[in-house]
């Protein structure tokens, strides 16, 4: 799938929706840094595009760059709702909320360990 994607991407037929598939193919093959680079490709060609913009999201979560993420989802989850696509836009809220509590608890110290 990935092969063929990029094929036609070569042949210059690029498109929001070639860009989305070749993110996706990318994620699914384990490689978020490519996937990244389509999918930002994705939002900046068609930047209603709310399924690109949550696989953004996650791209850049599983490559570490949080704050990337966290900007991706709230894009998403505005761009989303104004184009009616509820549940895009509640998946990513979830995966805001999941973000934040993980960096909540990373904030918060150890407890102390106890007297001896």
């Amino acid at each position: 799938m990935r092969l063929t994607l990029e094929k036609l991407l070569a042949q210059g037929r690029d498109n929001a929706l070639l860009r989305f598939g070749l993110g996706d193919a990318c994620l699914k093959e384990h490689d978020a840094q490519q996937a990244a680079i389509h999918l930002a490709q994705a939002t900046r060609q068609q930047a209603s595009y709310s399924a690109a913009w949550k696989l953004l999201g996650k791209a850049l979560h599983q490559l570490g760059r949080l704050d990337e993420a966290q900007s991706a989802w709230t894009t998403g989850v505005t761009v989303a709702q104004q184009q009616g696509d509820m549940q895009a836009a509640k998946e990513m809220a979830v995966f805001l909320k999941r973000l934040q509590k993980s960096r909540d608890s990373q904030a918060d110290p150890p407890p102390a360990a106890p007297a001896t």
